[in-house]
């Protein structure tokens, strides 16, 4: 199969059948061999109706995928991953604000060998600009700087893919937001930008609001840390617990010297529990043998943790 469209929707039955027509009528003419992956996740309204009834119509085309519950996007892009039989996969939005027109573009894009990955950059946003475009600058601005990935728009829906790199990544928590960063964390570094048109939206609302910029944030700071400690955590939490005992050891030994050679003189001097240094001393002592602590515990938990994707699938199609 040539290309595996995934689409993770929430309470979107209006857009549904206007987007699968829009695939069609996008693809008519490519001669390519696809499928429409929609992965219901856990819609409160008639959404799984809708997917239903788009698969008894095109049986071929349409597979569906729905979670009991509300398990976020990314635990749907990872099970839509999963089932993805196309040599290339492409996601996007199920709320019309991505364009299906755009797919072969990326496509080509993928198939000249070029890249790994191919991300839609929205250069010109349908979104109130108070809300979502300057909050969005920035957070790309602070992602481009920690993950050193140029890219405009790392958190647009509408992306393609080798077939290989989802296969090898595991999407989580929130962290679909940075699947170029996993992606480039898992070696395939050709990593590629398309401008794409951003539609205004015609239904609905918008999931997710003003706080998924600080979630984003705080899911990169997440995201890098893993990267660079996560399966050495004692390289962290080992180097400055051992350099905060270390200090405190430092201090408690000037003290008790320092006593012992007053003492010696015959010189008046005050009790080591008597001064500052020996609280500070006592402190860094505690915290460095915790932090030292933390890392080895880290270790162990690195060395069995269990999966992290789960999730539970109601019906399939």
């Amino acid at each position: 199969m040539d290309l595996s469209i995934v689409i993770s929707l929430y309470n979107e039955e209006e857009s549904l059948p206007d987007l699968l027509s829009w695939i069609n009528r996008a693809l008519n003419d490519s001669h390519l061999e696809y499928e429409v992956i929609l992965i219901d996740d856990g819609s409160t309204d008639s959404s799984w109706s809708v997917v239903q009834s788009l698969h008894e119509m095109y049986p071929e085309i349409i597979r569906g995928i729905r979670f009991i519950r509300n398990y976020g996007k990314s635990a749907a892009l990872f099970c839509g991953f999963e089932a993805a039989r196309g040599e290339i996969i492409v996601t996007m939005d199920a709320d019309l604000q991505d364009s299906p027109e755009e797919i072969p573009a990326l496509i080509e894009m993928i198939r000249s060998g070029k890249y790994d990955l191919v991300s839609g950059w929205k250069k010109k946003r349908k979104d109130n600009i108070f809300a979502k475009n300057i909050p969005s600058k920035i957070y790309n601005a602070t992602a481009r700087r920690v993950t050193g990935i140029k890219l405009h728009d790392m958190n647009c829906g509408l992306k393609a893919y080798r077939n290989e790199v989802v296969k090898n990544i595991e999407v989580y928590g929130e962290m679909h937001r940075y699947i170029p960063y996993l992606a480039k964390n898992a070696g395939f570094t050709r990593i590629g930008e398309k401008v794409v048109k951003h539609q205004p939206r015609m239904f609905g609302k918008s999931k997710f609001g003003m706080s998924r910029f600080v979630n984003g944030f705080l899911d990169l700071l997440s995201l890098w840390f893993l990267t660079r400690f996560g399966k050495k955590p004692m390289h962290f939490f080992g180097l400055i617990g051992s350099l905060t005992f270390f200090i405190g050891a430092m201090i408690s030994l000037y003290l008790i010297i320092n006593k012992v050679v007053t003492q010696s003189q015959g010189l008046a001097y005050r009790a080591v529990t008597d001064q500052p240094l020996f609280y500070i001393s006592l402190v860094a002592l505690i915290i460095g043998m915790q932090l030292f602590l933390a890392g080895f515990i880290g270790e162990l938990i690195s060395r069995n943790s269990s999966e992290r994707n789960i999730y539970k699938i109601k019906s399939t199609l």
